[in-house]
């Protein structure tokens, strides 16, 4: 004779969940997080931006001091021209005609303009872009932040820690506090 914990009759195995509302969250775990999360709720407003006129000298000094590696570059009106990080500015220290001149690496640095080691060809995104999207960007480019335009201005900064930011943010109110949203995802 059987015990009658250890056998599941059909009944049971065939009845309805007892949640009754579980099958409109499922459905809707099918489509979060994807709806809404856009660019402008994470990235950096009003960031810092340099001349491309200006010194190597001050750029290194700015960086440093407010601890970013990511530099947009603006012509005299204001429009994005490029981005300076903390690997161009390492080039420039590896570059071989620098080092021909590395004995007088303060006199090299106080010549240098930010036009001289910046990169040209930013890849931007607009603040309505998904942030999916833009990692997806970040991630095959192989860049560490975005500059976010309104047309040719910059109003924002996007970089590697906010993406992380936002993708917390997803999972701490998502999975973490309705795991079963998830369960048919990953069958």
């Amino acid at each position: 004779m059987r015990h009658p914990k250890r056998s599941i009759t059909r009944d049971i195995r065939t009845r309805r969940p007892l949640h009754p509302g579980r099958d409109s969250d499922e459905r809707e775990a099918l489509q979060w997080p994807e709806a809404g999360i856009s660019v402008a709720d994470y990235m950096t407003r009003s960031p810092a931006t340099i001349h491309s006129d200006a010194l190597v000298r001050g750029v290194v000094d700015m960086m440093r001091k407010r601890k970013i590696r990511h530099l947009p570059v603006v012509d005299r009106a204001g429009h994005l021209v490029g981005i300076v990080t903390d690997r161009n500015l390492r080039q420039v220290i590896f570059d071989p005609t620098i080092q021909e001149r590395l004995g007088d690496l303060a006199g090299t640095l106080n010549t240098l303009t930010v036009r001289d080691v910046m990169t040209w060809g930013v890849i931007t995104v607009r603040p309505e872009t998904q942030i999916r999207e833009a990692a997806r960007v970040m991630r095959e480019r192989k860049v560490g932040a975005l500059p976010v335009v309104d047309g040719e201005r910059v109003i924002g900064m996007l970089t590697e820690t906010d993406v992380l930011r936002a993708f917390q943010d997803i999972l701490d109110r998502g999975v973490l506090s309705k795991p079963y949203r998830w369960a048919l995802t990953f069958r």
